[in-house]
């Protein structure tokens, strides 16, 4: 985040961005040196976790989520200026970075499966994650034209924007429950993500609603955070719910 808005504060992306964290703190230099630190502490024990769990793959998942970040924004790439940058969150925070964590879990064997369980999860996780990327641009739209920043709203303008968000939010519905019904989710994953439905229609109607309003669609953002951390936690609960449902009524081996 902090490395994202400096190089934004650069091209002037950000010059009214009130959230930025170099205008919150005041200085590009700290930002930058704080972030590329934060970076190598973090992926140092990243590093080590993988290392005591044995799977070294979790390793190249979580590398390929880093470069999707650095593409995303750092010179000489920027592709978020080729309005890219949707894509390449869904990589990085889904398949990619979700999947690791899973990997990470595992002390005893480097051979933890990828099952569809786990990759469609990962899927929903980098569906709501790209989700608030997307609603971050809705007040930003003439600074970011103004800097040739063609984010998908610069593009498609604020009100089918928001006709997007509500596409959106629909298909990640339609796509949990069909993964329910196909069994590659447990049922309980399915009934706990579906009480959040009611989250979904708020960042539905409130796009709809606000769009046009550059002062109050700025909270788009915070409801889709609200949305992904609530369908989060209910998808995380589900799955743990419906692993200690199969294994307490899996058939026992019979002894010979």
């Amino acid at each position: 985040m902090g490395s994202n808005d400096v190089y934004d504060f650069d091209t002037g992306a950000d010059k009214n961005k009130k959230e930025s964290v170099v205008n919150i703190v005041g200085s590009r230099t700290g930002t930058i040196v704080a972030a590329w630190l934060l970076l190598a502490l973090g992926f140092m024990g990243l590093t080590w976790v993988a290392v005591e769990a044995a799977n070294m793959r979790s390793l190249f998942l979580l590398a390929s989520a880093v470069t999707c970040g650095y593409i995303y924004q750092c010179p000489p790439f920027r592709l978020s200026y080729q309005g890219l940058g949707e894509p390449l969150c869904f990589a990085a925070f889904g398949p990619f970075a979700t999947t690791a964590f899973y990997l990470l879990q595992s002390s005893t064997s480097s051979e933890l499966p990828i099952t569809g369980t786990i990759f469609s999860g990962s899927l929903l996780v980098g569906f709501t994650t790209t989700l608030i990327l997307f609603c971050s641009h809705f007040h930003q739209v003439e600074d970011d034209r103004a800097v040739s920043k063609m984010s998908p709203l610069v593009r498609l303008g604020t009100k089918r924007g928001s006709q997007v968000v509500k596409v959106a939010v629909i298909t990640l519905y339609s796509l949990l429950f069909a993964l329910g019904i196909f069994k590659v989710l447990p049922l309980c994953c399915i009934f706990l993500c579906a009480l959040t439905a009611s989250v979904g229609k708020l960042v539905v109607s409130f796009a709809e609603e606000n769009h046009k309003d550059k002062t109050k669609i700025f909270m788009a953002k915070y409801y889709c955070v609200r949305l992904h951390t609530i369908f989060g936690a209910a998808l995380a609960t589900g799955l743990v719910v419906g692993g200690m449902i199969t294994r307490k009524y899996a058939p026992n081996p019979i002894l010979l």
